[in-house]
């Protein structure tokens, strides 16, 4: 899911969750905090080989901090903000994880012909979902034009360790940024011998392993009801998936009566008009779950079945249908999840 911050970590919570008596062999440790405008939580079964909640929090922290610097759109400072304020023609050194993201998002690009776009900044912005909006607006089709004239994934390459751009583009990696997060902290965790754990960092989750009582970590999927109604829809039991669950019905705005979601089609220059409400993606890779979550969210149920089935991604798709909300699994996901 597109999201509209990217900013420092702040303090982490921890918190030790004892299933048995005052230190038992094993113990579910809970680090948390705010993160990317949002939140993060990670539950981890801990024993005396794994280090200390503290110790994890720390090495948590650097990594919340370390994408803040690089990727954040609302710092100035970041490594990604300095080669969005570059010229057309520029090219510019970036840490190996930014090039990372840029390489992905360009696949998903070429695959999807262009419904998936990291250049589409200029286009959140006049539509009040960027760093430098001014507010939700319905912008003017001039102002529309010009910002899609600014946009442009085969204007973007990777050249060595340098990020190249023959435009003025201005990237927003927010739609894989978190996905990537939660990648990297699992690869630490495993680092640090962790065997067993489940990541949330703004809704995009991983999760690995058992609980001491020998359960799985079980997630749920709800409705995308929007009204801040909380209605249950499946619970799914997770080992080693990595789960996106994106959606048009917690960030837009509305103008008589008319929906504008902020998840926009770099097609039309305007946010998605079908009536696909959610799509939840799982996928080994979070990254990977959470930047096409973005994309099947852009191409709409029917375009999105048809782009699972032919890639094999595993997605439930939730529409709205005369008043209801019904759900439509790829057989990827009924393979992986049957009910």
């Amino acid at each position: 899911m597109l999201r509209n911050l990217l900013q420092g970590a702040g303090v982490i919570t921890v918190m030790s969750l004892a299933l048995a008596g005052c230190q038992p062999a094993e113990r579910i440790e809970v680090l948390s905090g705010p993160t990317m405008g949002s939140t993060y939580t990670i539950k981890y079964v801990a024993n005396k080989t794994t280090p200390a909640a503290e110790s994890a929090g720390v090495v948590v922290q650097n990594i919340l901090d370390e994408v803040d610097r690089q990727m954040s759109t609302y710092r100035a400072d970041s490594d990604l903000s300095r080669f969005n304020s570059l010229p057309a023609g520029s090219c510019e050194v970036m840490p190996g994880p930014v090039l990372e993201l840029v390489s992905y998002a360009d696949e998903l690009a070429r695959l999807s012909n262009g419904r998936f776009d990291i250049t589409i900044q200029p286009l959140l912005s006049v539509w009040g979902f960027g760093p430098a909006s001014r507010g939700h607006q319905i912008p003017a089709e001039d102002a529309i034009s010009e910002a899609t004239a600014r946009m442009g994934y085969q204007h973007l390459s990777v050249e060595g360790n340098q990020l190249c751009k023959k435009i003025a583009l201005k990237l927003d990696l927010n739609s894989i940024a978190a996905g990537y997060t939660v990648d990297r902290i699992a690869a630490e965790l495993e680092e640090k011998g962790i065997r067993s754990y489940m990541i949330e960092v703004t809704g995009e989750l991983f999760a690995k392993g058992k609980k001491p009582d020998g359960s799985p970590w079980r997630i749920a999927l709800e409705q995308p009801v929007g009204n801040g109604e909380r209605v249950l829809q499946r619970i799914l039991e997770i080992d080693g998936w990595g789960v996106n669950t994106s959606g048009d019905y917690r960030n837009y705005f509305e103008e008589e009566g008319v929906r504008f979601s902020h998840t926009l089609d770099p097609q039309t220059g305007a946010p998605i008009a079908h009536n696909l409400a959610a799509v939840t993606v799982i996928d080994r890779s979070t990254m990977a779950a959470d930047g096409l979550g973005t994309l099947l969210m852009v191409l709409g149920k029917d375009e999105g079945m048809e782009f699972a089935k032919q890639h094999g991604i595993a997605a439930l798709f939730v529409t709205r249908e005369q008043g209801e909300f019904r759900s439509h699994a790829s057989p990827a996901f009924e393979q992986l999840f049957p009910e």
